[in-house]
C-alpha cells in the first residue's frame, strides 16, 4: 500500500528542520538583550526604551500564544508551523530594516505573534507524530535547537552585532527562512481530530492542567530570580569580561546536556516523577550553592560555577518533562495547553526578574538570591505533588 505524506512518521530529517526553526527562535530570544547600547544609539532612544523591545516580545508571546493556538486548532499542523515561522521571519526582517523605533517595535510584535504560536505547535506536532516510547528524545532534540542557540548562536550574534546590531536579525531571518524551506519540503502533514471550541478549551477546567502550567511558572521564576542577576554573583569572585562570557557559554552547553538526558529518561519514567526529581535536585543545588559561596577566594569562584552549571543542567532538562506531562494529561488540546505552558514560563521569567530586583532593592545581597530561589522551588514542589495526586495517571506508553 502506498504511503501518503500524512502517514509518514516524523523522522530525523523532519525533526532536524523543526530544530533549526527553534534554533532561529533561540537566537532571537536572547541576542538583543546584549546589544541594547547599540540599538539605543542607532534608533536615538534610551537604553531603557531599547530594553522594551525585549519586554514587548515576551508580553506579546504570553498573551497571543494561547489565543492563536485556540484559533488555529482545527488547521492542518504543517500549515500552522509554516505560517507561524513565516510570520516570525517577516517580523525579524522588519526589525532588521527598521528606520525608527516604532518600526522596530512593530517588528517585535509581529515576530512574537509568529514565535508564540510556533513554539507551541512544534512541540504538539512532535508529541502527536512520534511513537510514545520515543517522544521524550524527539522533543528534546527539537527543543535542543533553542538551547543550542543559547550556547552557539547567541555568542556569534553578539560578536557580529557589535558594529551593527541589525546583522544578528538578518542571521535570524536567514536561518528561519532556510528552516521554512526545509519544513515545506520534508515535514509530513498532520491533521488532528477536529474539535469544537468548547472541547478544545475543556482542559482549562481541569485543575491538573492549570496546576501543571503553574509548576512551569515556579521553576522558571526560581531560575530567573538568579539567572537575571548572575553577573552580580560572579563578578566579585571571578571578575568581569572573559569569565562571565565563559559562564554564559557554559550555561548553554550544560543546559543542552540536561535537555538530552531528560528526553531519554522521560521516555522510560512518568514525566511527573522526572519533574519531582528535577525540582528536588534544584533545591539541593540552591542550598549547596548558598553554602559554597561562603567559601573564600578561588574556592568561592569554583562554587559559583558549580552552582550555575548545576542549575543549567536541571533547568535545561525541565522543559521536556513539563511538556510531555501536559501532552499526557491533555492529548486532545496539546497546542493550546503547550501555548499556555509557554505563557506560564514567560510569566515565571518575568516574575523571577522582578522578585530578584525587589530583593536586591530591599538590601538583600546578590548571594541571598540563591536561598530565595530554594524557597520558590519548595513552594513549586508542594504544588507539583498536589497536582500529581489530582491528575490521572499518564496514558502514554513508557518503557
Amino acid at each position: 500500500m502506498k504511503t501518503t505524506d500524512e502517514s509518514r512518521p516524523a523522522g530525523f530529517g523532519a525533526l532536524l528542520w523543526l530544530a533549526l526553526a527553534t534554533f532561529s527562535m533561540g537566537i532571537d530570544g536572547y541576542v538583543l538583550a546584549g546589544l541594547l547600547p547599540q540599538i539605543a544609539d542607532d534608533l536615538a532612544v534610551s537604553e531603557a526604551a531599547a530594553g522594551q523591545l525585549v519586554a514587548v516580545f515576551a508580553l506579546t508571546a504570553a498573551l497571543a500564544g494561547p489565543v492563536l493556538s485556540s484559533f488555529t486548532g482545527r488547521w492542518e499542523r504543517k500549515l500552522v508551523i509554516s505560517l507561524s515561522l513565516g510570520v516570525f521571519v517577516l517580523g525579524n526582517l522588519l526589525i532588521a530594516v527598521s528606520a525608527n523605533y516604532a518600526m522596530a517595535m512593530a517588528g517585535r510584535v509581529v515576530s512574537a505573534l509568529g514565535g508564540s504560536l510556533l513554539s507551541a505547535v512544534v512541540s504538539a506536532y512532535v508529541l502527536a507524530k512520534t511513537a510514545p516510547e520515543r517522544r521524550g528524545r524527539a522533543l528534546s532534540f527539537v527543543l535542543g535547537g533553542f538551547l543550542a542557540a543559547t550556547a552557539l548562536g547567541v555568542p556569534v550574534g553578539l560578536v557580529i552585532g557589535q558594529d551593527d546590531w541589525r546583522l544578528p536579525l538578518f542571521l535570524v531571518t536567514g536561518v528561519g527562512a532556510v528552516a521554512l524551506i526545509g519544513i515545506l519540503i520534508n515535514v509530513p502533514r498532520l491533521h488532528l481530530p477536529s474539535l469544537t471550541l468548547r472541547q478544545t478549551l475543556s482542559p482549562l477546567a481541569r485543575p491538573a492542567v492549570i496546576g501543571s502550567i503553574f509548576v512551569a511558572t515556579g521553576i522558571m521564576c526560581a531560575s530567573y530570580l538568579c539567572f537575571t542577576y548572575a553577573t552580580l554573583i560572579f563578578e566579585p569572585r571571578v571578575g568581569a569580561g572573559g569569565p562571565i562570557i565563559a559562564a554564559m557559554f557554559g550555561y548553554g552547553i550544560v543546559s543542552l546536556g540536561g535537555n538530552i538526558l531528560s528526553g531519554r529518561i522521560t521516555d522510560r519514567i512518568d514525566p511527573k516523577h522526572v519533574i519531582a526529581l528535577i525540582i528536588g535536585i534544584l533545591i539541593v543545588v540552591a542550598l549547596l550553592g548558598t553554602a559554597g559561596l561562603l567559601l573564600p577566594g578561588a574556592a568561592g569562584g569554583v562554587a559559583a560555577f558549580a552552582w550555575f552549571f548545576g542549575c543549567a543542567f536541571f533547568n535545561g532538562g525541565s522543559g521536556v518533562a513539563l511538556q510531555s506531562r501536559l501532552g499526557d494529561i491533555a492529548p486532545d488540546s496539546m497546542s493550546l495547553v503547550l501555548a499556555l505552558n509557554g505563557s506560564g514560563m514567560q510569566l515565571g521569567s518575568a516574575l523571577g526578574g522582578m522578585l530578584g530586583g525587589a530583593l536586591l532593592a530591599s538590601g538583600v545581597p546578590a548571594d541571598g538570591l540563591l536561598p530565595a530561589s530554594a524557597v520558590v522551588l519548595a513552594v513549586t514542589m508542594g504544588l507539583h505533588l498536589l497536582v500529581s495526586r489530582a491528575a490521572p495517571r499518564a496514558t502514554a506508553l513508557r518503557r
